[in-house]
């Protein structure tokens, strides 16, 4: 698996080895001895998978506040999406800052996201089917959001008209959010 470091730090793209004949591919999408090998931390515990049936649908700016931070490790298994991580560590040299990278079943590349950035992402086709690891369970008292269209983020997204959920379209701009440190985050503060 090749590692390919991304503009904010601690943010990691993961290119696995693809072996293609006749009948398909195979890879190995995922070995905790291989992301330890590459100086990935990982502890994942829990897989989510989600379907989205439209293009256009726009799932984020999603994170959960310390002691339940999650570090995530993303990638698409049907279609393809626009996906987007902004650094929420306030003492980290990209705070505030964000990164968009284009996931697909096609390029089988997988994002790597630790602890302390918010993740979201729009969908580029129809029936777009994406699968992340987490290391924490979801906890709905530490679930929080910031909002996709915040004017201060100016985040381009591949649609004017997204299709979000109630929740997701009523999250706060990052001004208005409690911000916590890089050590906060990862819980050695």
């Amino acid at each position: 698996m090749k590692l390919i470091p991304a503009k904010l730090d601690g943010v990691y793209l993961l290119e696995p080895v693809v072996h293609r004949d006749a009948r398909g591919f195979f890879m190995e999408s995922f070995r905790a001895d291989t992301l330890k090998r590459l100086g990935l931390p990982n502890g994942f515990i829990q897989d989510n998978h989600s379907l989205s049936v439209p293009r256009g649908t726009l799932r984020g700016m999603h994170y959960q506040t310390p002691p339940k931070a999650q570090t995530k490790l993303i990638r698409v298994l049907a279609g393809a999406i626009h996906d987007v991580v902004i650094d929420l560590r306030q003492n980290s040299r990209t705070f505030g800052q964000w990164e968009s990278f284009l996931l697909t079943a096609d390029n089988q590349l997988q994002l790597y996201v630790p602890k302390g950035f918010a993740h979201g992402f729009c969908t580029l086709e129809d029936n777009t089917q994406v699968l992340y690891k987490v290391d924490a369970l979801y906890s709905t008292e530490h679930d929080r959001g910031i909002a996709y269209d915040d004017p201060d983020l100016d985040i381009p997204w591949p649609t004017e008209t997204p299709v979000l959920s109630d929740k997701d379209g009523r999250h706060p701009r990052l001004a208005e959010t409690a911000i916590y440190t890089k050590e906060e985050w990862e819980g050695t503060a």
